[in-house]
C-alpha cells in the first residue's frame, strides 16, 4: 500500500496525530535534511486529509432549524 493510500485510510484523529508528531519532529530540527523532507512532504499530504475530511463533516453537519413542537424544520449551512 502506497503512503497516499496509506493516508487516504486514515481516520482524522489518526492522520492529526501523525501530522502533530511531524510538526514536532521538524520544530525540534533533529532530523537529517532528506528526512525533513519527507517528513514535510507526508506533512503536506495529512494537512490536505484533514482538510479534506473537515469539509465533509462541515457538509455533512448542518445546523438544524428547530419548530416551536422540538422537531428539525428542515436544514440550514453550517
Amino acid at each position: 500500500m502506497s503512503e497516499a493510500a496509506d493516508i487516504a485510510a486514515m481516520s482524522f484523529e489518526a492522520a492529526l496525530a501523525r501530522l502533530e508528531t511531524i510538526v514536532a519532529a521538524l520544530e525540534s530540527g533533529d532530523a537529517p535534511l532528506e528526512s525533513a523532507i519527507d517528513l514535510y512532504a507526508e506533512g503536506q499530504a495529512l494537512r490536505a486529509h484533514c482538510e479534506a475530511k473537515l469539509s465533509t463533516a462541515e457538509a455533512r453537519i448542518q445546523q438544524l432549524q428547530i419548530g416551536a413542537d422540538g422537531k428539525p424544520t428542515g436544514a440550514a449551512p453550517f
